[in-house]
C-alpha cells in the first residue's frame, strides 16, 4: 500500500526561560493508506504535539512531515490549511462544535466553506449514519457528550478524508458511550477507506489499531 503519511527526525521545541524546550525529538515513521495507528504515552509525552505537526496544525522546529505526497514544511499557513481542507478529518476530546449551529449545521459547515453542492442532503445521510436523523435540529447544548461526538463523527467525515486524527475521541465519554463512538468510528473509517491517526491514553483503545507508536519524553519508546 502507499505511505499516506511520513515523519522524519521530527523536533519540536519551545524556548523557555532562555532556553529551548524540546517536547519532540527525532521522531521518524510512515503510515500506510488505509491503517489504523495509535500514538501512545503519559501526559506531556508529546501525544498531541505529533498529532499538531503531522495534521499541519503547527510547524516542526526541524525534520519534516510528508502528507499524502505533500511535504508539509515547504508551505505557509494558507497552504496547509488548504491540505487539511482537501485531505484531513478532525475529531477533538471537546467535540469543538459550534454551539450556535444545529448539529445539521455544523455538519454541513465545512462542506459549504468547500462550496460543495448537496451539503443539506450529504450532512442528513451523515447524521443518519451515526444515529442521529432525529437530533439534526438540536444544538450541542440539547445533545449529550455521546451524542455531540457523534456529531463531530459525521463533520470529520464530511470531507471524505484520506486521514482523519482522532485526539483523545472518547476521553470525555463514559465507558458505555465510549464504546459506541469507537464503533462507529471504526465502521465509518473502514466503510471510507480512510487511514486513522488516533491519539490516546486508553490501551484498550490503542489495541483496536494495527500499529501503536508509544511516546515517552518526545521520543519513541518500544512497546512492552
Amino acid at each position: 500500500m502507499p505511505t499516506i503519511l511520513s515523519t522524519h527526525n521530527l523536533t519540536k521545541s519551545y524556548p523557555s526561560a532562555g532556553a529551548a524546550l524540546t517536547v519532540l525529538k527525532k521522531v521518524s515513521f510512515d503510515i500506510n493508506e488505509g491503517d489504523t495507528f495509535s500514538i501512545v504515552g503519559s501526559s506531556g509525552s508529546g501525544k498531541t504535539t505529533l498529532l499538531g505537526l503531522c495534521a499541519g496544525l503547527d510547524r516542526a522546529t526541524s525534520g519534516s512531515v510528508v502528507l499524502n505526497g505533500i511535504t508539509l514544511d515547504k508551505l505557509n499557513e494558507d497552504e496547509r490549511a488548504r491540505v487539511r481542507n482537501q485531505y484531513v478529518g478532525f475529531i477533538f476530546q471537546n467535540f469543538q462544535l459550534i454551539p450556535t449551529l444545529t448539529a445539521l449545521e455544523n455538519v454541513m459547515v465545512p462542506m459549504e466553506l468547500r462550496g460543495q453542492k448537496n451539503a443539506k442532503a450529504h450532512a442528513q445521510e451523515l447524521l443518519g449514519k451515526v444515529g442521529l436523523a432525529e437530533r439534526q435540529h438540536h444544538y450541542p447544548t440539547q445533545l449529550s457528550g455521546g451524542e455531540q461526538q457523534r456529531v463531530s463523527l459525521a463533520r470529520a467525515f464530511s470531507n471524505t478524508p484520506k486521514i482523519l486524527f482522532a485526539d483523545e475521541p472518547t476521553g470525555n465519554l463514559d465507558e458505555e458511550t465510549s464504546e459506541k463512538v469507537e464503533k462507529l468510528l471504526f465502521d465509518l473509517n473502514e466503510e471510507n477507506g480512510t487511514t486513522l491517526v488516533l491519539v490516546t491514553h486508553d490501551l484498550d483503545l490503542a489495541h483496536k489499531t494495527k500499529s501503536i507508536l508509544r511516546l515517552k519524553g518526545g521520543e519513541i519508546v518500544p512497546n512492552p
